[in-house]
């Protein structure tokens, strides 16, 4: 839907929930002008409009929202009246400037409810989704409003326009229809009140996911017990203990995952069992319940689609991406099944050869692999076959180097980009840092925020998203933001991350250069407003250059002595990245069909609440992924990509984009790798161009032809 009034549900719908005992503000009038006392009345007069942080209280947010909404509706019926002939200047790009305001106050707020919530923001939140999902069906659904989009693209052959707005002008046309805008009164009447529920329940969801992931957090009572954590693990739970009132413990918090980091090391094979155990009961019981919200959720989602013409809630979801059907999607994911469990078993049979070795070697009790036990004995293979473990290592990837002569060299040495850190802005959390960023030219380019330690209020998982996002109509540069959740560690000491927390840093940094890159007239087709099965290219391909030699050289260098990661060493981390795909690959399509089974049913498919575990049961097996020791990524009850919204049919996105990613690799390779031409290049028919362009004409444009998935096998070992 269009991206001015539905893109916060695709980001920060997630984040919240909907108490049903609580009125919706019902005895309050909407707030229809808003004091100039109020942060978000006027742009941000900070650099880059950056959002006045030290002047924003909790209490800004509902009468901006109101004001906000009621200042869109003005703006959208002053299009409506308008007496001229529709236009593609009075009606498109009037849409396109307006609900500013909104726009402001929603940005800020999506992003703190995500990254520093507090009650009053889930609160503030829960009562505003049904209200926002109002206001945009209002707008999305407006007859007048339509007919004249209608109107302009009837004779879009004939207005002469340039690509990027007769783009702008099929977009918009195809966002309204998918809204519901040929739909008849009633059934409009119906979508609204479909959408409202959906808006309230994926909310109610997502807090749920918050209050179980940081109730279940394991509490630990003895330091032995801790066994096999590096110092500044333990440190890190010490410091989450204390966080807690709870000192001279140590917590170990969940994170939103279906296996925990710990279990990669911890010795103790009870605690190990404790900590997956209330991973994956999250959410099954108690107040944070979410069996009911996932089948109303998957109801409601179905007859929403049945309502718009398609077969389920799937079929509307992937055709507007570039997989455009569930038989594309579904053909994509069954080639990678047998081949994904085939390694998976080759890998269980190495770790249960060191399972059984090492009871035979120590004269303990062996027993078959659990999924608790699989990091921590993958590891031990790791160690075997390659000679290292990742304690090894983690001295080499110091979070600040990393970033420094990692994230922002490759960046340079492929765009030109340069980056300083400002300390001159406010924040909203001490642990954010801020950078300005310049193209080559020595230009100002935006703005880059780096939050990455976990706390109780972010949520969980490793996500980008816009404080402002570019536009030249509006005058506007990226304020980008990358949210990551690595342990803080104690004061003093240094975050020192695993390879697999450095390539989720260049990932990130993948879609917080999509975005900062981005060099487009209407904010619609800015940056990241792209399908989900394409915005995952570009961060997936970033990854490259975490492992790229000349990239991995220039960061992985000891914190204490600056000294290089020896050559030796460096060649066993890189030989060591295809050990471990079968497990990856089979958790992540374990996850990607569960997701697809939830939303190719039909309304009379859905189960009862009572029947939610069932199904999935059920639907991993059917799909071949039912495999004891690897459990999918996510469960259903806490699956938040798939019940929050954003990637609601479209989690198979991130295979399907590593297609691109990988085959933009293997182009890279080709060209001569890490030069300033090649990421030019990238930049010019990609990077910059949002969706300016379809984006499978945008890959080719640059690949010089359609993607090829072999590239992809290789790299996952799949071959």
């Amino acid at each position: 839907m269009h991206k001015r009034f539905f893109g916060w549900l695709l980001v920060a719908i997630a984040l919240v929930s909907i108490n049903w005992s609580l009125p919706i503000e019902a005895q309050n009038p909407p707030v229809t002008q808003l004091s100039q006392d109020n942060p978000f009345a006027k742009p941000s007069t900070l650099p880059y409009q950056f959002p006045p942080f030290d002047r924003i209280k909790d209490a800004d947010f509902r009468p901006a929202f109101e004001a906000g909404m009621a200042e869109q509706r003005r703006e959208i019926d002053a299009i409506d009246a308008n007496s001229e002939a529709p236009t593609f200047e009075n009606t498109l790009v009037a849409l396109e400037k307006s609900g500013r305001l909104l726009e402001r106050v929603s940005a800020v707020f999506s992003n703190l409810n995500g990254s520093n919530t507090n009650p009053e923001i889930l609160k503030i939140a829960s009562e505003m989704a049904p209200k926002r999902a109002a206001h945009a069906d209002a707008i999305m659904l407006d007859s007048a409003l339509f007919k004249r989009v209608n109107a302009i693209h009837e004779k879009r052959a004939s207005l002469n326009l340039d690509p990027e707005s007769l783009q702008l002008l099929e977009r918009t046309y195809i966002e309204f229809v998918r809204a519901g805008a040929k739909l008849n009164d009633a059934d409009k009447a119906k979508l609204k009140q479909l959408n409202e529920q959906i808006a309230s329940l994926t909310n109610q969801f997502q807090q749920n996911v918050l209050k179980s992931t940081k109730d279940g957090a394991v509490v630990v009572d003895t330091v032995a017990e801790l066994d096999g954590l590096s110092p500044e693990q333990i440190g890190a739970a010490a410091e989450a203990a204390k966080a807690r009132g709870l000192a001279g413990k140590w917590v170990i918090t969940l994170q939103n995952t279906t296996i925990q980091p710990a279990l990669a090391n911890l010795k103790d094979r009870k605690l190990r069992e404790r900590i997956y155990k209330v991973s994956i009961a999250r959410n099954a019981e108690g107040e944070a319940d979410n069996r009911p919200v996932v089948s109303k959720i998957a109801k409601l989602r179905a007859e929403k689609a049945k309502l718009l013409g398609y077969a389920d809630y799937a079929s509307f979801s992937i055709e507007d991406g570039t997989a455009a059907t569930p038989a594309a999607v579904n053909q994509m994911l069954a080639r990678l099944v047998a081949p994904a469990i085939a390694n998976a078993r080759k890998e269980a049979a190495e770790i249960q050869k060191a399972i059984e070795e090492q009871a035979k070697a120590t004269k303990g009790e062996s027993f078959t692999v659990q999924p608790w036990d699989w990091a921590f004995y993958a590891e031990q293979v790791r160690k075997t076959r390659f000679g290292f473990d990742q304690s090894e290592v983690k001295p080499y990837f110091e979070m600040n180097r990393v970033m420094q002569d990692g994230l922002f060299y490759a960046a340079h040495e492929l765009y030109g980009v340069s980056f300083k850190e400002r300390r001159d802005l406010p924040v909203y959390h001490p642990d954010v840092r801020i950078f300005e960023v310049f193209n080559g030219d020595g230009a100002p380019l935006g703005l880059f925020l780096a939050d990455y330690f976990a706390r109780d209020s972010k949520r969980g998982g490793a996500w980008m998203s816009n404080y402002v996002e570019q536009s030249r109509l509006l005058g506007l540069k990226p304020v980008i933001v990358n949210n990551l959740n690595v342990p803080k560690p104690q004061a003093g000491q240094p975050a020192l991350l695993t390879f697999d927390e450095v390539t989720t840093m260049f990932h990130e940094f993948g879609h917080a250069l999509h975005g900062m890159l981005s060099d487009t007239h209407y904010p619609s087709l800015s940056g990241t407003a792209v399908p989900r099965d394409f915005v995952e290219f570009p961060s997936q391909y970033n990854e490259m250059w975490a492992r790229d030699p000349k990239v991995l050289t220039h960061y992985a260098k000891h914190y204490q002595t600056g000294a290089p990661m020896p050559q030796a060493l460096l060649d066993k981390v890189l030989a060591s990245q295809k050990f471990g795909q079968g497990y990856a690959t089979t958790e992540y399509i374990a996850a990607a069909l569960l997701d697809q089974a939830w939303h190719q049913i039909d309304v009379t498919q859905v189960p009862p609440a009572e029947n939610v575990a069932e199904f999935e049961v059920a639907a991993l097996k059917k799909a071949g992924v039912d495999y004891a020791p690897v459990p999918p990524r996510y469960h259903s009850l806490y699956f938040s990509h798939s019940f929050t919204g954003g990637y609601a049919a479209g989690y198979y996105a991130y295979i399907w984009s590593e297609v691109l990613a990988r085959d933009t690799e293997h182009w890279f390779r080709t060209h001569g790798g890490l030069q300033r031409a090649n990421g030019d290049f990238l930049r010019a028919k990609v990077l910059s161009r949002g969706r300016s362009a379809n984006p499978e004409v945008l890959f080719e444009q640059f690949y010089g032809g359609p993607p090829d998935i072999e590239p992809l096998l290789e790299h996952r070992g799949l071959k």
